[in-house]
């Protein structure tokens, strides 16, 4: 088995089985009479009721029953005398988790946090989405705890515990019961768990009928005695299932192990369930017979230690060991090379990475939920086989799935790849299992694809006519669509490789799973990959890698040291009792000493961040310049004299009974090719059509070569070796294909032609643009230094023409979309030959620009600062690339730059119009450090500047890289295409973004019943009473039309005044939102639209107005909620969640963050750990929501108690102002904010307050809910009919424009780049 030779031989039957959610594929291994080791493999379908009852259990006895010719009834219990081993991997978890299909569970909870899970981290997934879709929590019923566990601030000083801790402590003591944690620190038991109450309350949650139950208590990860004693009142009782997060992953962070002990519950019993009715259909024996299961980690499990939430990649993790340890030939051995697996299913595609070893995340998010446990680093694609075309969008995401399917499985179906595929040749259906149709007797139906291709043909063909351009051949277009769908799979690759530093060029793209052969040349082409690999059992590497699999036994446990040399023996002393009691687990299911392996980790990080690395133990036994090596490799830098702090020790033992060998040599003559089994006709980006000579791999011997085009097939699946390619059978019978390096040649007459907009290149060039911003994003986290860009994302990315108009913006914050257009067109215009800047020379090339000024340079508020750097072509600027980073200081009469009773820009901080950061390559870091210092020198009582200079430094420089990695992808896409060709598809982009919104636009118009020339108007006020008026005005001749705020309010003397800039967003933000599919945000939403704001009012302050809160509060006319607490040694800053608004056809999101913000909130466990806080509410506020025909969402109420003295400032609207409902919906409550004294008295602080409060005192944000859409029930009669007509109306319209889209089939969305992904657009 492998990729190269022989393994010491099973006795008896060994299967590996990869249970999928449509065909199960097994793998058997056995020793024959002879001594021969013998294989076979077997597909059938996993769920075919009317012919088995399970399809593992029916693969092994058609095994059997074929290979030993005895007879293995299948209603009597399988014979297990002649079976060695069975390992599986299964995706019955991850189904039950995207179809909500698991046990019945209840949580119990600290008090105080009931919806915490619900909440999660206050994020939405789709900024654009109007109706924001989260999936739903796992469990039915909550029961609080009343109990509390308090973090004392210790003796040492900083910023939890404030320079003099140890005065503070007498002053201000805790009160409670002192303990000590697991990792030695001390906790105050305040109040222990009242279980006579909870037993109560428990007793509800059985009668219901439910006897599954997560726990989740605060801090339990390191002081798991109240979890401990709940569960046991839960046993007792009666409960089946108790998960503890304690026990599940025992790792600070409540919300994600809150979330992994829910999916623990949920998932479990599900799983046993399967595995008893997998195990009844077998004799007695089974119990002999080894039984393991494979985990999200890459290791095999007995059924004993088997859970739901490490189940959730069971069965991709199986194609990702089959990979890495069978991409071997001619002596090569796998751990020498960088391998890119690339499996390609009917509904998705997963891309992972292996460099000689597993790569693993430790929290990972899976159908909305978040799991904290190791998981092999698998990002799933949604492009794969099933996935269909349309016009319009592109490729997918949406998927045909395995019923109807593509329209040649000849069941009505839909257009999807596998029909562009048949249609071009590259898969023949007389190779093809004769399975459709409705007796399941016929082949493929190729005439119907290409039928149905020829339909979309003619649709692209009459847009392209409408334009002036070319027809296209139905060969063209289903190419076309073959490479979206290959530029959309690359994206993911390029993220895995380029985005963390890593050459893609120098990797192997290991291809495997029923669609991957027929892309894998494309692809390689693409990313410059110079070599592909496919294993013969490429159909079934998943069951291949499970048996391949090593058995995994992990312990770990939470720690709170520092990382010096007089603690290291202590945690040395930890992991061997971690290591003992991992091997003992191995020991106790048969494996040797010999046989068993353990790696130590220590996770760790630098004091004051929350980016962990998971740290294996270096030979030399120096965690601490293992970890700085590998932070500095994964982020760029190290941060000098940082403590390094130990999160977690970790020990993975690991069991094999066999060695996976070398491959040898093939054989130097294998003599002449075979003749090809068929010839057919084939169509290839590279020739055009052209004939095409289809292999039998089975005809094929180790040493051939086949040269490109070909066909290379198996009963499995279809291999094409494209045009200047060659494929080479290895001595195991793999294939090993080599491509010739080639690439378009920028400025050739084809080239050329290409600067006529093609619909599928314009879908090329999106990705590309966007992959462009998605890599310098990924750049400024990785180099940045300061909390706010590298753990929250804070910034933003995009690249720009000649003239400062956007082109590609990846999906960060809804504020900075707009904006940054605005910075770049101001220093354009200042360093042109009439502008102020014309006198240094203006811009050259190596010059790189800084500013922030939110009035004058397009800025949004101070503490956003944009770096701006010209990108030259032959000594002329052709693009711009910019990034904007929010800091944490910048100066200003408070820490963190965020006062709430600013009154003038001056005392926000340091203001910068236009400087070079960089001149013609040259750092100007002194420069800089004045400007940043400059506040402090302005003689304005208060104000101060930077607080935090290096921070800024380093993120400054940062951006710069950022910005140089732009410019670097920007000239390798020129040197691809030509820059005629780039910048024209720059304005082919742009141009289809407009006219999306004009088409919108006109839309609008017509829904609204307006005249050919009609208008809309709106007026909204802040809390202060200040108007905000907006009259639109659409032209339904040109679909244009003028924003108009005449009536609005002048500006005020305070901060929530909004610059243009931000305005300006605000409109965009909108415009995407109301067009209903996805379009590249650009200056084309922008184009058809004029912005008239009059002067010196709220929306265009005077140059030197105050402005933090125009960006934060005015921009959405809602609510952010600013919180910011903190003395001379430290500041905390958070954004909190409310209500969305309903609409048609939805309820409000409860507790989650609207349209401008998308800020993710602080685990309460990584709050109380890093600040002098406690944490005692983080809930839904119940009934604040808009009444109506659908209910507006919940705010939430969150009230943290303060161990110290602190100043604490609240910056927040809607407190009087209630957010409105529409079309008869009713508003919702307003918010108060709250000053709960030690003594019990309650103050209000109203919107906006900077308070000093004292240890003990609390402050208590009752955030507003969501307005309400349509009449609610009991309106009067004729206001509701006519609310209720209006309302049905815009559903109507809402539908008859497409809506959102919907996914008929749930695609699993886990690994890192997906995680980035989400991250970035959840900031």
């Amino acid at each position: 088995m492998g990729g190269g030779g022989d393994i010491a031989p099973p006795i008896g039957y060994s299967f590996s089985i990869d249970r999928g959610g449509t065909f199960t594929d097994v793998y058997a291994e056995w020793t024959d009479a002879s001594g021969a080791q013998r294989t076979r493999v077997l597909k059938l379908l996993s769920v075919d009721p009317a012919n088995y009852p399970d399809a593992p259990r029916e693969g092994i006895r058609r095994v059997l029953e074929a290979e030993t010719g005895v007879a293995h009834p299948r209603d009597a219990p399988l014979d297990t005398s002649r079976i060695a081993s069975i390992r599986m991997g299964t995706t019955v978890a991850t189904n039950a988790l995207l179809e909500r299909k698991g046990e019945r569970t209840a949580l119990v909870v600290t008090r105080g946090f009931r919806d915490l899970l619900h909440i999660g981290n206050q994020s939405r997934p789709n900024i654009f989405d109007l109706e924001i879709k989260s999936p739903e929590v796992l469990y039915e019923m909550v029961v609080e705890c009343e109990e509390a566990v308090v973090l004392p601030l210790g003796d040492t000083p900083g910023m939890r515990a404030g320079q003099d801790p140890a005065a503070d402590s007498q002053r201000y003591p805790l009160q409670g019961t002192k303990a000590t944690a697991v990792t030695g620190e001390a906790v105050y038991v305040r109040t222990p768990p009242n279980l006579a109450a909870l037993r109560l309350e428990l007793q509800k949650v059985l009668d219901a009928g439910i006897v599954s139950v997560a726990v989740v208590l605060k801090h339990a990860a390191i002081f798991p005695q109240h979890e401990q004693e709940v569960g046991q009142l839960a046993l007792k009782m009666g409960f089946q299932q108790v998960s503890l997060s304690s026990v599940v992953m025992p790792m600070v962070k409540m919300v994600p192990r809150g979330f992994t002990a829910a999916a623990d519950a949920y998932l479990t019993p599900h799983i046993m369930r399967y595995i008893a009715t997998f195990q009844a259909g077998f004799d007695s024996g089974l119990q002999r017979v080894p039984v393991y299961f494979m985990q999200s980690d890459g290791g095999l499990t007995s059924v004993a230690d088997f859970s739901g939430h490490k189940a959730i990649l069971s069965g991709p993790a199986g194609g990702y060991v089959g990979y890495a340890m069978t991409t071997r030939w001619g002596g090569v051995s796998g751990d020498s090379l960088q391998m890119i697996g690339f499996d390609m299913g009917g509904t998705s595609t997963d891309v992972s990475r292996y460099a000689g070893h597993y790569e693993h995340v430790f929290e990972s998010t899976t159908a909305g939920v978040t799991i904290q446990a190791p998981q092999l680093d698998i990002n799933t694609v949604a492009a794969g086989g099933g996935s269909r075309l349309f016009f319009r969008a592109g490729v997918g995401p949406e998927s045909a799935g395995a019923h109807p399917g593509p329209v040649c499985y000849r069941k009505q179906g839909y257009l999807a790849i596998t029909d562009a595929n048949l249609v071009l040749g590259r898969i023949l259906p007389d190779f093809f299992p004769r399975i459709f149709g409705p007796k399941e007797d016929q082949a493929l139906d190729a005439e119907g694809a290409r039928g149905a291709m020829a339909e979309l043909a003619a649709e692209v063909n009459a847009h392209a006519a409408a334009a002036g351009q070319p027809a296209k051949s139905v060969d063209e277009v289903a190419m076309g669509f073959l490479r979206v769908a290959n530029e959309a799979m690359c994206r993911p690759i390029r993220a895995l490789t380029q985005m963390r530093g890593f050459d893609v060029t120098r990797h192997v793209l290991a291809c495997f799973g029923g669609a991957g052969g027929q892309h894998a040349c494309a692809i390689a082409a693409a990313l410059g990959i110079r070599t592909i690999f496919v294993h013969r059992f490429s159909g079934i590497l998943s069951a291949v890698g499970i048996g391949l699999a090593e058995v995994v036994r992990e312990a770990q446990e939470p720690s709170a040291a520092v990382l010096a040399a007089d603690v290291m023996p202590g945690l040395e002393a930890r992991l061997n009792e971690l290591e003992a009691e991992a091997v003992s687990g191995l020991q106790q299911q048969g494996f040797t000493q010999q046989q068993t392996s353990c790696q130590r980790f220590l996770n760790l990080r630098y004091d004051g961040t929350d980016v962990p690395v998971m740290t294996p133990c270096p030979p030399d036994g120096d965690f601490a310049t293992a970890f700085e090596q590998a932070y500095q490799r994964e982020f760029g830098f190290k941060l000098e004299g940082r403590a390094i702090q130990v999160d977690d020790l970790r020990v993975r033992a690991s069991g094999r009974h066999f060695e996976v060998q070398p491959s040898g040599q093939v054989e130097s003559d294998p003599g002449r090719l075979p003749p090809p089994a068929a010839t057919s006709s084939a169509y290839f980006e590279l020739g055009g059509r052209q004939e095409t000579p289809a292999y039998l791999l089975s005809d094929l011997r180790p040493g051939h070569e086949v040269q490109g085009p070909a066909m290379l097939i198996d009963s499995i699946s279809t291999i094409v070796v494209e045009p200047s390619c060659t494929a080479h059978i290895t001595s195991t019978h793999d294939v090993r294909i080599e491509l010739e390096r080639r690439r378009p040649a920028a400025g050739t007459e084809e080239a050329e032609e290409a600067v006529e907009c093609d619909p599928i290149q314009l879908a090329i060039f999106s990705h590309r643009f966007m992959g462009i911003a998605e890599q310098m994003g990924r750049v400024l986290q990785r180099t940045s230094v300061s909390v706010n860009i590298k753990e929250r994302l804070d910034f933003s990315c995009a690249l720009f023409d000649a003239h400062g108009n956007l082109v590609s913006n990846a999906p960060h914050l809804p504020v900075h979309l707009g904006a940054m257009s605005e910075a770049v067109k101001y220093q354009i215009k200042h360093y042109s030959s009439t502008g102020d800047g014309a006198s240094s020379g203006g811009l050259l090339e190596g010059d790189v620009l800084v500013s922030n000024h939110p009035q004058l340079a397009g800025g949004s508020h101070l503490p956003d600062i944009t770096v701006i750097t010209p990108v030259f072509e032959d000594g002329r600027i052709v693009f711009f690339v910019a990034s904007r980073g929010h800091h944490a200081d910048i100066g200003g009469i408070s820490p963190g730059s965020m006062p709430p009773h600013s009154h003038c820009l001056a005392e926000e901080g340091a203001a910068i119009i236009s400087f070079k950061l960089v001149q013609q390559g040259r750092l100007d870091e002194a420069g800089i450090t004045q400007l940043l210092l400059a506040p402090g020198q302005s003689g304005v009582a208060g104000v101060s500047g930077t607080r935090n200079l290096q921070d800024n430094l380093s993120d400054l420089k940062a951006q710069v890289a950022a910005n140089t990695k732009g410019i670097a992808l920007v000239k390798e896409l020129i040197l691809e295409y030509g820059l005629v060709v780039v910048q024209a598809y720059m304005g082919h982009i742009q141009a289809n973004a407009e006219h999306a919104v004009r088409e919108m636009l006109m839309a609008f118009s017509r829904e609204q019943g307006l005249s050919e020339v009609g208008t809309v108007t709106t007026r909204d006020q802040m809390d202060d009473g200040t108007p905000i008026c907006l009259s639109v005005t659409i032209d339904r001749r040109d679909g244009s039309a003028v924003f108009d705020f005449e009536g609005t309010g002048p500006q005020v003397f305070g901060n929530t005044n909004a610059p243009p800039a931000v305005t300006h967003s605000a409109i965009i933000y909108s415009l995407r939102c109301m067009v209903t599919h996805d379009i590249p945000l650009n200056h084309g939403c922008m184009a058809p639209i004029s912005v008239r704001i009059p002067p010196d009012s709220l929306l265009s302050p005077s140059p030197d107005a105050a402005v933090v809160g125009g960006n934060v509060l005015t921009s959405q006319r809602g609510c952010m909620n600013n919180l910011t607490f903190g003395d001379e040694g430290m500041g905390y800053y958070e954004t909190i969640a409310g209500g969305a608004g309903a609409g048609p056809g939805w309820h409000g999101r409860s507790g989650v963050h609207t349209h401008m913000t998308n800020t993710r909130i602080t685990d309460p466990e990584i709050l109380e750990r890093r600040y002098p806080v406690v944490l005692h509410k983080f809930m839904l506020r119940s009934g604040t929501g808009g009444a109506g025909r659908y209910r507006g969402g919940e705010g939430v109420v969150r009230e943290i108690e303060f161990l110290r003295p602190l100043t604490v400032s609240i910056l927040s609207e809607r407190r009087a102002v209630r957010p409105f409902g529409v079309l008869g919906g009713g508003s919702a409550a307003a918010g108060v904010n709250l000053w709960v004294k030690r003594d019990g008295r309650v103050l209000s602080l109203g919107a906006k307050a900077t308070v000093q409060m004292q240890a003990g005192d609390r402050i208590r944000i009752l955030t507003p809910g969501g307005g309400g859409y349509g009449p609610p029930e009991g309106a009067a009669q004729a206001q509701a009919e006519e609310a209720a007509a209006a309302a049905a109306a815009v559903e109507t319209r809402l539908a008859a424009r497409g809506g959102a889209p919907e996914f008929s089939v749930a695609v699993r969305d886990s690994g890192s780049v997906q995680q980035y992904v989400r991250n970035q657009e959840t900031v």
